[in-house]
């Protein structure tokens, strides 16, 4: 009944499906190395749909952080339940404007045959119209400008306050938040980083994507237990409740 850790546990079962979905196209690609396009378009279709609700998720948790320090008569009327399952409705709206449109494209332009056809699983592979391209790269730039300026406005504020409360955990956990919401800003960029590293070294291409993969999908997504889990006083403390429990329940 908490909106922090429903906005934590939305955050923590989003990062298990990129993480799988990545992992598996990963590992397809290099044991298979060519996929059925339709089944690439499945795969890729959630990868991006939760690669795009990720950094709105971190932007939301940063303003429910906010209004808790800033404004702390005011959160419990504010921050409500049902606010925020509809703000995570709002997300994944959001989520689904941005592959959407690409799916409905491929479907009115490519052939039936091109469906059944095997691909290496990209999605420059797959929605290969150069307007298409155009389009992300334009709703990326947005939800850049739009998440950093919302980061920035907030973080700036939590920091005065904790600062005035000479609150070093506070100050502490903004900063790893920044941290965190950093590396997985880069997402916006790892198409490109993966294009022009494989420019430069063009037979490496398997190896580049591998690496770029864990540095901007998986590696983020290892600090937010750190961030919003251990460090927590209260999770923490459930935590050991039901782990202790779970100890002495076995034979």
């Amino acid at each position: 009944m908490n909106p922090r850790y429903i906005l934590y546990i939305h955050l923590v079962l989003n990062d298990m499906i990129l993480l799988t979905t990545f992992t598996l196209i990963m590992v397809l690609s290099y044991i298979i190395y060519t996929l059925n396009v339709s089944f690439c378009i499945f795969l890729l279709s959630i990868g991006i749909l939760s690669t795009a609700t990720n950094p709105f998720t971190l932007a939301v948790m940063a303003v429910e952080c906010y209004i808790a320090v800033c404004f702390p008569l005011r959160h419990s009327l504010i921050c409500t339940v049902r606010k925020t399952y509809a703000v995570i409705g709002l997300m994944w709206l959001i989520g689904l404007l941005t592959v959407l449109p690409d799916i409905f494209y491929a479907l009115a332009t490519e052939s039936l045959d091109f469906f059944h056809s095997r691909m290496f699983c990209l999605s420059a592979n797959i929605f290969r119209n150069p307007v298409l391209k155009e389009r992300r790269d334009v709703s990326n730039i947005v939800c850049l400008v739009i998440i950093w300026l919302t980061l920035f406005y907030t973080y700036f504020q939590i920091i005065c306050a904790a600062k005035a409360a000479d609150s070093k955990k506070a100050r502490n956990t903004v900063l790893l938040h920044g941290f965190q919401l950093l590396l997985c800003m880069l997402t916006y960029i790892y198409r490109v980083a993966i294009e022009g590293l494989t420019f430069l070294f063009p037979r490496g291409g398997l190896n580049i994507r591998f690496i770029i993969t864990i540095l901007i999908h998986v590696l983020p997504r290892l600090i937010s237990p750190l961030v919003y889990g251990l460090r927590d006083t209260m999770f923490r403390k459930y935590l050991r409740r039901y782990l202790v429990c779970s100890i002495h329940k076995q034979p």
